[in-house]
């Protein structure tokens, strides 16, 4: 992933989006929050953007605040990459999980 192409404010919507789809099977395992730690420091993260991530961590984000339509053309190869990461992280991808992802996939197409 080619982080450093995203600002400051595409960082952050990516990490909403990631938490999001960590949170598509209604629960985030151990290797998916160490996924996303590890984009955060790969990211460099402010700390009060760390602490929105934390929160998205223990509450979801609101589906209506992960627009996939706001996702800059230039980037979304990057936010399906992540999504998929995370989908992945835990061995078993979950109907819902597949579900979203492929929805994902074809509104960023």
């Amino acid at each position: 992933m080619k982080l450093t192409k995203l600002d400051k404010q595409d960082r952050l919507r990516l990490m909403k989006f990631v938490c999001s789809f960590a949170w598509a099977d209604l629960e985030i395992v151990d290797q998916e929050r160490r996924i996303i730690h590890r984009m955060v420091e790969k990211f460099g993260l402010e700390p009060d953007e760390r602490e929105q991530v934390a929160r998205w961590l223990e509450l979801p984000p609101k589906a209506e605040e992960v627009d996939p339509a706001a996702v800059p053309h230039a980037h979304r190869q990057i936010f399906l990459q992540a999504a998929r990461e995370v989908v992945a992280a835990d061995g078993e991808i979950s109907e819902d999980e597949r579900e979203n992802l492929a929805l994902l996939e074809q509104l960023l197409s």
